[in-house]
């Protein structure tokens, strides 16, 4: 499966912003999908993940109750309100067969980046 992201952008404090990760090759349903970003100088990490079904959806303690992650068709979302300096960094979306979602070893399918900055 191939991942493409966009919807990165430059944004103020407080503000929302919908990331967008389209998927080509068969199947994709069979996946679970998710986001994970990497600000600098630090290791990428889990930001959201789900299966198929919003009660399968997992996050990061840092963006619960601002980041929505949801899927139609072959696209993901990653939906996020009341944004944050410390949310600055570039964005992956990822796609995996099988594994714990927070674990970034366990995913074997990468999106290029999508920057995300959030002035203060």
């Amino acid at each position: 499966v191939q991942l493409q992201a966009s919807g990165g952008g430059l944004v103020q404090a407080g503000d929302s912003l919908r990331l967008s990760c389209t998927a080509s090759g068969h199947a994709f349903r069979s996946y679970s999908v998710g986001w994970f970003r990497q600000a600098p100088g630090k290791e990428r990490g889990f930001v959201a993940g789900t299966r198929w079904t919003p009660e399968t959806a997992n996050y990061a303690n840092s963006v619960k109750g601002r980041f929505t992650i949801s899927r139609a068709k072959n696209t993901v979302y990653l939906q996020m309100i009341s944004l944050e300096p410390e949310d600055t960094a570039v964005y992956y979306c990822a796609a995996q067969l099988a594994g714990s979602m927070e674990q970034t070893k366990n995913w074997g399918y990468w999106g290029q980046g999508t920057q995300v900055t959030v002035s203060s």
